[in-house]
């Protein structure tokens, strides 16, 4: 934990605390911003639904062009500007009064946090290797799960104040917060020349031999695929197990017992289930293993649907607790796929479609979600077997690559 929150890394703790007011800021934006767009700006709520749609189709590109873009000006100079502008939006939401300024802005936004992240994980991709890169990976996703419960947890002032000026003070304190989180990555190069030395390295290698485009690597953009359809979990958690508590017998405030022990075990939990998945094959087995525990809290959501309060309750629990571990051995099978795979010599592309993964999934969950809880049971027990046969074939794709690179290999040593 002291090297999860105080890296002695130079760069691992600029990108901690970048980290940490990002957080704080996306903690406070996620717990305000729908009250704020409704009930200060005044528009509807079909309206903000199809703004944020368009913005995130947005995002699924720019996640792409953000990792091209690294691999040509340095990704810790793409992640420092993409910060701060997404920021800028933030605070610009406070000049807003209708709805195409509103979608211009939700646009802006997304498209900046989507090349911040691709950036952020070229970073990663091109100043670590093996399995440090993953473990460092791991590090930030407990940071970003930390602090924002500890920015929801600080929204709540203004949800029980309940005005407008308290909502807008709270969207101006989400820009602000990633305006500091800016702070950290301006000038990296500098304080660290090593970094700045490696990414014109990589320029001028792009100058002399340009690095593959990911849209050609079957292997990879089938990784990309599977991992996306586990990836959907995300939504299942936030969208789909809210809703259908609401339609069984347990209280509705168990929901926020149940995302509380999902906060708890990615912090505690996450970076040792991140151990040895920089190898591809154990990666590819990790996501599998993953996809059955999502089926198995698919089943048990199911099942809650069908007993008393307290039958329902402990169902409830355990679905949750399945689900959360089938969300910590995804995300790091994903991480050590998603870097493992990729050619170095397009480390942000690659990384940049990797990123267009997680949008396409983030964009497509809660449809995913919502259409199956319509079908109760039976949508559950399809859920299920989605994510079985997306981690089966995350696993078939790792042992395929593996083995590729194991005959090159013996081929080089007998030639």
């Amino acid at each position: 934990m002291i090297q999860t929150f105080f890296p002695s890394d130079r760069v691992a703790r600029s990108l901690t605390l970048s980290t940490m007011a990002f957080a704080l800021s996306s903690g406070v934006f996620y717990a305000v911003s729908t009250l704020y767009f409704t009930f200060v700006i005044g528009l509807g709520v079909t309206t903000v639904g199809l703004g944020l749609g368009i913005a995130g189709a947005t995002g699924v590109l720019a996640a792409y062009g953000g990792g091209w873009l690294a691999d040509r000006v340095g990704a810790h100079r793409v992640q420092a500007v993409a910060t701060a502008l997404n920021g800028v939006a933030l605070l610009a939401y406070s000049f807003v009064s209708d709805a195409v300024a509103f979608t211009l802005i939700a646009c802006l936004a997304v498209i900046m946090r989507s090349v911040g992240s691709s950036s952020k994980q070229a970073m990663l991709a091109r100043w670590y290797l093996g399995p440090e890169r993953v473990q460092v990976r791991a590090r930030m996703r407990v940071v970003t799960n930390v602090f924002i419960g500890l920015g929801t947890g600080a929204a709540a002032a203004a949800l029980l104040i309940g005005t407008a000026a308290a909502y807008r003070t709270a969207m101006l304190a989400a820009g602000i917060l990633l305006l500091a989180a800016a702070v950290p990555l301006a000038g990296l190069g500098r304080r660290v020349p090593e970094l700045a030395a490696g990414m014109t390295a990589v320029r001028e290698q792009r100058t002399e031999s340009t690095g593959p485009s990911p849209l050609r690597d079957r292997t990879y953009v089938a990784s990309v695929a599977c991992n996306a359809v586990v990836a959907m979990q995300f939504g299942l958690l936030t969208v789909g197990m809210p809703l259908w508590v609401a339609t069984t017998d347990a209280p509705v405030a168990i929901v926020s017992v149940l995302l509380v022990l999902n906060t708890v075990a990615v912090a505690a939990l996450q970076v040792r289930a991140s151990r040895g998945t920089d190898d591809v094959r154990r990666a590819g087995l990790t996501v599998r293993r993953a996809s059955w525990l999502l089926a198995i809290a698919c089943g048990l959501y199911a099942l809650a649907g069908h007993g008393s309060a307290i039958v329902a309750c402990v169902l409830l629990v355990l679905a949750a607790s399945a689900h959360t571990m089938g969300e910590i051995l995804g995300e790091a099978g994903g991480w050590g796929m998603a870097f493992e795979l990729a050619d170095q010599r397009s480390a942000g592309a690659y990384q940049g479609l990797s990123q267009a993964g997680y949008a396409i999934a983030a964009m497509l969950s809660p449809i995913l979600a919502t259409t199956a809880l319509q079908h109760g049971t039976g949508g559950w027990l399809g859920l299920a077997a989605l994510f079985v046969l997306a981690g089966t074939g995350a696993a078939a794709v790792a042992r395929h690559a593996a083995s590729r690179t194991a005959s090159r290999q013996d081929r080089l040593l007998t030639t």
